[in-house]
């Protein structure tokens, strides 16, 4: 049990490494392949693990939007936003006045964005 704990930890540790300096936000595949960025599957690893161990996850996920490259941040307000709608909200506040840019994809439709930006279409409701 011990060793499934560990695992899990590193796992954890990894995907939040992979957001941490993500350049690119993309939250399905990109391209006309579909193809899944190592930033979404480390995205979608801490999606499970705040199902799976809250607690433990959610310190990951603070420290990421403290820490996070301008995408990895955008990626911690947004799982903030999935699990609690008031932290959510508080990180997009607090993104709101940062310039720093990052790729964006929506399916094959590649984009640039500012945190400021982004924060501003996720505080409107979009």
């Amino acid at each position: 049990m011990l060793g499934i704990g560990k695992s899990r930890d590193r796992e954890l540790d990894a995907a939040v490494k992979e957001l941490a300096k993500a350049d690119t936000l993309a939250f399905g595949g990109v391209g006309i392949a579909a193809t899944l960025l190592p930033a979404t599957e480390a995205y979608r690893h801490v999606e499970r693990a705040l199902d799976e161990h809250p607690e433990e996850a959610r310190k990951k996920v603070d420290w990421l939007l403290e820490h996070g490259s301008p995408a990895g941040k955008a990626y911690a307000a947004t799982l903030l936003e999935r699990v609690d709608a008031e932290a959510g909200r508080a990180a997009w506040t607090r993104l709101h006045d940062d310039e720093g840019q990052f790729t964006t994809f929506s399916g094959c439709i590649m984009g640039r964005a500012t945190l400021r930006e982004y924060a501003t279409e996720r505080l409107a409701g979009n």
